[in-house]
C-alpha cells in the first residue's frame, strides 16, 4: 500500500456560520476561523475543510451558490480567505474547499440568463423540460421524482414565463446543472482551477455522484406508496450513466495537475464495484469518498433519511469489517468519519449523551475513529463531545434547516390530529435533524458560549449545555480523567506516531459473537499487533478475550489518564461505554 500525505492527514471540518464570529453580526466568519488555528494545530489537525463560503442567498446554508469565485460578505472577503490561507501555510496546515457543482443557486447569473428565455445561449446549461398537462390544461411536472430535502414536493419547478419546468432535485432555489453540456463542464473546471491556483489543497465534492442523469427522465417506482404523488428518483441519477466519464475528465483536466486531495460525497451508492472503481489507486477518479453506511445505520431501507430504525453492534461490526477489508484488499482508500454538518451529533446518536456518560461515549467513538484505516475527518465540536440540543426546543422556532422545516410541516399536515403519530415524527426530528450539528461552537462558559460577543444574537440558538461543555474548560482540565478534547489530542498523536498500524495496517474483527462489544486487531509492519475493544452498551460487560489474541499490556483507555489496570487473560471487565487499546504479543 503506497503512502501519501493525504492518507495520513487529519481533516477538520468547519461549518463557517457556526464556528466563530468576529464582526459581531451573529454569523461565523473567515477571520473567526483564522483566530482559532492554534487551537486546531494543537489538537493535531493538518487540513481545514471549510463548508461553502461562496456568495449565496443562503436558501440551503451556502449550498446554493450564486458566485463561485467570490466569498459571501457574511463570511468576509476574498482577501480574508487569502489571509486564512497564509496563516494555515505558516503553521504547515492546508485548506480544503467545498465544491458544489451538481446545482447552483437560482440567483446565479448562469441560471438567470438560462431562465430569461427559451432561446437563451445558457438555456441548455440547466435541465429544462416541457410540462405534462392535466385534463384542464394545467401544467404538471415532467415526471414523478421527489425533492431530496422534502419528498412531499416535486423535484421539478415550474417557470411560468417560459412554460417549462427545470430540474431542482434539492430545492426550487437549487437548479441542477446540465452536465451533458460541455460548456458547463469547462466552467466547472475553471472554478476548480481558480481556487487551486490560490493555494487550496483540494476539494470535498458535494453530491458529486448526482451530476449525470438518465436522459430518458423516466418515472420513479412508487416506493413511498400509492397515495404519494412523488417518489425518490435516485435510480436514474445516482451514479448516472456518464458519471465516471465526467469525473475522469475532472481528474485529467484539473486534479492531476495539482496533486489535489479529493473526497466525494456520494449518497445512495451501494454497489461495491462502483465504489472501488471510483477510488482505486491509480485508475480511480477520486482519492476517497464518504461511505454513509455508519451515518445511515438507523435509516429505514427504502425510505427517506428522516425515518428511524434500531441498530445493533453486529450491524456496526459488519459495516466496519466490510469497508476496512474491501479498501485494504482492493487498493482503495477509506474516509473515516461518523459526524458532519448533515447528521446529528455522534455522541447522541451512537452512545449515551447523558451527563453521566457523555464523556465516555464521546471518547469511545474517538478511540474507534483514531484506530481505523483511512483518512480521518473530525467535525467541529466533535472533539468536545458536543451533543444534540434538548428535546424541548421548538421545531417552528429553534430549528433552521430546510430539511427539518419541510419534514415538520409535512408531519403537521399529515398527522396534526393524530397525537400518537405526531410524537413518533417528533422523535425522528429530535434524533436526526441536521440542525443538531449546526449550533454555534462552544468555546467558553461566557454568554453565547464565546461564539460571538455579549449582546449579539447568534444566527442559531446556542446549545443550553455550553457552560459545562466548552473548549476552555476541556483544555484546562486537570482532573484524573482526560477531557474529550484531551483524549482526541492523545489519540491523534498516537495515530501519527504509529501510522504503520492505524493508518496503513491490516484489519481483523474479533469476538464476533458479542452483542455489546466491537473489537478488532490492527497490525502494522513495524509496530506489531494492537487490540481495540469498544463496549457499545450502557452496562457492565465481561468480554472473553479471543484465544488467538494475547495482550501484552493495556496502553490506553477512556476511563483513566494512564494505562488501564485490566486483566490480560480470559475475561475483560468493561464499564459502560468503555474503550481499551492494548498492545499484543
Amino acid at each position: 500500500m503506497s503512502e501519501s500525505w493525504w492518507k495520513e492527514a487529519v481533516v477538520y471540518q468547519v461549518y463557517p456560520a457556526s464556528f466563530k464570529d468576529t464582526n459581531k453580526d451573529g454569523w461565523g466568519d473567515i477571520q473567526g476561523i483564522a483566530s482559532k488555528l492554534d487551537y486546531l494545530k494543537d489538537l493535531g489537525v493538518d487540513v481545514v475543510w471549510v463548508s461553502p463560503m461562496y456568495k449565496s442567498p443562503q436558501a440551503d446554508m451556502g449550498y446554493d451558490i450564486s458566485d463561485y469565485k467570490t466569498i459571501d460578505p457574511i463570511y468576509g472577503t476574498n482577501d480574508d480567505l487569502a489571509y486564512l490561507q497564509s496563516e494555515l501555510t505558516r503553521r504547515d496546515m492546508k485548506l480544503m474547499m467545498d465544491l458544489v457543482v451538481n446545482h447552483t443557486s437560482d440567483q446565479h447569473p448562469w441560471f438567470l440568463e438560462s431562465r430569461s428565455s427559451r432561446s437563451s445561449p445558457k438555456r441548455s446549461w440547466y435541465i429544462w423540460k416541457d410540462p405534462h398537462r392535466d385534463e384542464d390544461g394545467k401544467p404538471l411536472p415532467p415526471n414523478n421524482w421527489s425533492q431530496m430535502l422534502g419528498e412531499a414536493n416535486s423535484a421539478w419547478t415550474y417557470d411560468e414565463s417560459t412554460d417549462q419546468y427545470y430540474l431542482s432535485i434539492f430545492t426550487p432555489e437549487q437548479p441542477d446543472l446540465n452536465w451533458e453540456n460541455p460548456d458547463v463542464r469547462t466552467a466547472v473546471h475553471d472554478v476548480m482551477k481558480y481556487w487551486l491556483d490560490k493555494g487550496a489543497c483540494g476539494y470535498r465534492m458535494d453530491v458529486i455522484n448526482l451530476i449525470s442523469k438518465d436522459q430518458r427522465f423516466p418515472d420513479a417506482e412508487p416506493s413511498l406508496g400509492p397515495d404519494k404523488k412523488y417518489h425518490p428518483g435516485g435510480k436514474y441519477f445516482v451514479n448516472g450513466p456518464r458519471m465516471h466519464e465526467y469525473l475522469q475528465e475532472i481528474k485529467h483536466e484539473v486534479l492531476e495537475k495539482y496533486g489535489a486531495i479529493t473526497v466525494g460525497e456520494m449518497p445512495g451508492v451501494l454497489d461495491i464495484e462502483e465504489i472501488v472503481r471510483t477510488v482505486k489507486s491509480g485508475t480511480g477518479e477520486l482519492n476517497m469518498i464518504f461511505i454513509f453506511d455508519i451515518v445511515d445505520i438507523d435509516n429505514v431501507p427504502g425510505k427517506v433519511r428522516m425515518a428511524l430504525q434500531d441498530w445493533t453492534v453486529k450491524d456496526l461490526r459488519r459495516i466496519l469489517d466490510r469497508w476496512q477489508r474491501i479498501m485494504i484488499g482492493r487498493d482503495g482508500w477509506n474516509s473515516v468519519f461518523c459526524e458532519n454538518h448533515d447528521n446529528p451529533r455522534s455522541v447522541s446518536r451512537y452512545t449515551d449523551d447523558s451527563d453521566k456518560y457523555r464523556t465516555y461515549g464521546a471518547t469511545l467513538l474517538a478511540l474507534m475513529q483514531t484506530t481505523l484505516n483511512g483518512t480521518l475527518y473530525v467535525y467541529q465540536g466533535q472533539e468536545l463531545g458536543m451533543r444534540n440540543f434538548p428535546k424541548s426546543w421548538d421545531p417552528l422556532k429553534d430549528y433552521k434547516d430546510i430539511e427539518a422545516i419541510n419534514f415538520w410541516k409535512k408531519s403537521l399536515d399529515l398527522f396534526g390530529s393524530n397525537a400518537e403519530e405526531l410524537v413518533k415524527q417528533r422523535k425522528v426530528l429530535e434524533k436526526k435533524a441536521r440542525d443538531h450539528a449546526r449550533t454555534p461552537m462552544q468555546w467558553n462558559a461566557g454568554m453565547n458560549a464565546g461564539f460571538t460577543d455579549d449582546g449579539v444574537t447568534p444566527w442559531m440558538r446556542v446549545n443550553d449545555d455550553y457552560r459545562e461543555v466548552n473548549a476552555e474548560k476541556q483544555l484546562s482540565n486537570e482532573s484524573e480523567h482526560l477531557s474529550v478534547w484531551q483524549f482526541w489530542q492523545r489519540g491523534l498523536a498516537n495515530r501519527k506516531t504509529r501510522k504503520d498500524v492505524f493508518t496503513y495496517g491490516d484489519f481483523e474483527t474479533v469476538g464476533l459473537e458479542s452483542e455489546e462489544v466491537l473489537a478488532y486487531v490492527r497490525t502494522g509492519k513495524e509496530s506489531g499487533r494492537w487490540l481495540i475493544v469498544l463496549n457499545f452498551s450502557g452496562k457492565e460487560v465481561d468480554w472473553p478475550l479471543p484465544d488467538d489474541v494475547e495482550v501484552e499490556g493495556w496502553m490506553a483507555g477512556n476511563y483513566t489518564k494512564g494505562r488501564p489496570e485490566k486483566s490480560l487473560k480470559t475475561l475483560i471487565a468493561l464499564h459502560p461505554w468503555e474503550g481499551l487499546l492494548g498492545k499484543c504479543r
